[in-house]
């Protein structure tokens, strides 16, 4: 299947996934970006339209602990310091909008972190 097919599919579902998400705006939505190299995450405020608490496998706190970005040791890595940040900001509930991409590997492994940190979704 070509790259612009498949792009297109993934853009589908997060249309989707966003759809019931926002229903709710009471709870913060976590969302979660993968590239080849890289996870992001963040924690978005849909009410005022702020980004509350943001982590990546470019950040300097990732970099310290780990040096490649790709694989699911780092998104578990990501995960677990967007929960540590949340905590620290109050935040204990939030939506997961994993953006499109199918719940496993590299997007489980992040969710997984965050929950190990007390965040509950």
């Amino acid at each position: 299947m070509k790259t612009a097919i498949k792009e297109r599919l993934r853009i589908n579902r997060k249309r989707r996934v966003r759809k019931n998400v926002q229903k709710n705006k009471e709870k913060l939505r976590l969302t979660v970006f993968r590239s080849a190299k890289h996870v992001y995450a963040q924690i978005i405020d849909d009410n005022e339209g702020k980004t509350l608490v943001a982590e990546s496998s470019m950040s300097l706190a990732f970099r310290e602990k780990m040096k490649n970005g790709g694989s699911a040791k780092a998104a578990t890595l990501v995960g677990n310091l967007i929960g540590e940040k949340a905590t620290q900001k109050g935040i204990k509930e939030v939506y997961y909008d994993r953006n499109g991409f199918t719940y496993a590997g590299r997007i489980k492994a992040l969710a997984d972190g965050v929950r190990e940190k007390g965040v509950k979704f």
